[in-house]
């Protein structure tokens, strides 16, 4: 079926890179985009009017009431830029007739590559030393980490992400175990061993998570799992913040049950990330006692920032919308 009918696509959440790749992506297609900053919500819907479609990203809302505004609005589509679908209401949208596409794979290794520099630079303590050679100061008190081979590394989630991460840290050496409800023979001849959760949480020296949030997920780091996590455990999360419960794991901090964290993600990243701040005084305390750490390493959710990633992101954007719009199959349609 050929581009003829023009698909009009409001995009939020719009940053410098999702203008120039979308853009590019969207050459000699039927897809026009308009780009607009602020976040999908219920008080912005209406700038989405004149559109048949829209772009979101992770922080943009689409629950029930937002769902229906859009469609109320005469749009019916809706085009994730993500993987992760955690912030639509899928049910509404079914009821609603609105369609939902997803990004379901772009780059595995951006993120998991994202979720290593987490991890060596936790343990090395490269931050810290680069401010401290910019300063004069040579010292080395305070900068030792540890050998990374020979270590047992868990990963919570096993699909593209997370076997990727595997793979990296099996090339470091390391004993790599996981958990995941639904095991995966391919996994499985990679040399990565299953283990039940708490025997997974006792034995792992690392721990990354690389699993989508459903109520299954959510703050399953709760006090209960940092308790059975060995003393100095580090804990890497790639994924979504609310799989942690933020509050065990900065008690889990203050106890060294937990040795280092490292984080792409938070829960409230919503009022934060994607934003310049950096003129305005920060009113999310808890996000303000993880940054008093000094073995606390928070990146603002740029794990999937690699022109690959942006690349496949935007090409894959742009065919769920032509395919949609024009009714044809979209193999990653959720709705």
């Amino acid at each position: 079926m050929s581009d003829s009918r023009e698909c009009r696509v409001a995009v939020f959440s719009t940053q410098k890179y999702d203008r120039i790749f979308l853009t590019q992506a969207a050459t000699d297609s039927n897809v026009q985009f308009h780009f607009l900053e602020p976040r999908l919500e219920p008080d912005t819907v209406i700038l989405a009017q004149g559109a048949t479609a829209i772009c979101a990203f992770v922080n943009d809302r689409l629950d029930a009431d937002v769902l229906k505004a859009l469609k109320d609005s005469g749009i019916d589509l809706v085009a994730l830029r993500c993987a992760g679908f955690n912030n639509v209401d899928l049910k509404a949208a079914e009821d609603l007739g609105v369609r939902v596409a997803r990004v379901q794979a772009y780059s595995p290794q951006a993120v998991a590559e994202h979720a290593v520099a987490l991890l060596m630079t936790l343990n090395r303590k490269t931050h810290r030393a680069f401010n401290r050679v910019r300063e004069g100061n040579f010292l080395l008190d305070g900068l030792m980490g540890f050998d990374v081979h020979g270590r047992t590394v868990g990963i919570v989630g096993t699909g593209r992400i997370g076997r990727a991460f595997g793979r990296i840290m099996q090339g470091f050496g390391c004993r790599v175990v996981a958990f995941d409800p639904y095991p995966d023979p391919e996994v499985e001849e990679m040399g990565i061993e299953y283990l039940p959760w708490e025997a997974f949480l006792s034995q792992s020296d690392i721990i990354s998570l690389h699993c989508p949030l459903t109520p299954e997920t959510h703050a399953m780091i709760d006090a209960t799992a940092v308790g059975l996590m060995k003393p100095g455990t580090m804990l890497i999360n790639t994924s979504r913040g609310a799989i942690i419960d933020t509050h065990a794991v900065i008690d889990g901090l203050k106890s060294g049950r937990i040795g280092s964290l490292g984080l792409d993600v938070y829960e409230q990243e919503e009022n934060l990330f994607f934003k310049d701040l950096s003129e305005e005084v920060i009113q999310d305390e808890v996000f303000q006692r993880l940054l008093t750490f000094p073995n606390v390493l928070i990146t603002g959710h740029q794990g999937f920032l690699t022109r690959q990633a942006m690349e496949e992101i935007a090409r894959t954007t742009v065919d769920n919308l032509r395919c949609l719009s024009n009714d044809e199959r979209c193999l990653n349609r959720l709705v």
